[in-house]
Formats: structure tokens, C-alpha cells, sequence
């Protein structure tokens, strides 16, 4: 039986991150983890197009910096809002993180 899509997807996150694809469990908690970064991976068909161009808005006017897009709702407290950016730009101003746990 060929392995699912989204487990897929967690497992190279976990690789490209450094960190550890946690098994589910009927836990409730991160599908990745590292020393440093707790990653919940969600897997779609597509994504809403207006959040792919809000990031690609981000990234056309970067210019060296860190492009992210912030998702802020209406009442909600601003440092409750949700910070999204591409992998690639994670892993290029964070470098090429290696595991650091023992496997």
C-alpha cells in the first residue's frame, strides 16, 4: 500500500527541518519536532489562492529581506496572529538545519 500523502509531506518537512516525524498516537501535539521548533504540517490539494499571493506580494518586495505575510482576524489580539512564509526562505535565513537529535 503506497504511503499517504500527508505522511509523506510530514516526513520531508521533518527532513528539511531538521527535526523528527512523530508518529500518530491519538496524541494531540506537533507531526514534527526538533530542539527548537514544535511543526504541526497541514497538507492541501491547493491552497487558497489569495494566501499564495499574498505571500508571492511578499516575496516580490523582500528585497533582501525576510519575506512573511501576517494573518490577523478582526478582535483578535495582534500577537495572536499567524506568521506564514515559504520553506525556502525559512531555510535560507535560518540555514540548512541539520538533525541535532540522536535517531
Amino acid at each position: 500500500m503506497a504511503e499517504k500523502a500527508w505522511k509523506r509531506a510530514e516526513r520531508a518537512i521533518a527532513d528539511h527541518l531538521g527535526g523528527q516525524r512523530i508518529p500518530i498516537t491519538g496524541r494531540a501535539g506537533p507531526d514534527v519536532v526538533s530542539d527548537w521548533l514544535a511543526v504541526e504540517v497541514k497538507t492541501r490539494k491547493a491552497l487558497p489562492k489569495w494566501l499564495v499571493e499574498a505571500v508571492a506580494q511578499a516575496v516580490s518586495g523582500a528585497d533582501g529581506r525576510l519575506p512573511i505575510v501576517v494573518l490577523h482576524a478582526l478582535g483578535q489580539r495582534y500577537s495572536d496572529a499567524l506568521v506564514i512564509m515559504r520553506l525556502a526562505d525559512f531555510e535560507d535565513w535560518y540555514g540548512a538545519l541539520e538533525a541535532r537529535d540522536e535517531r
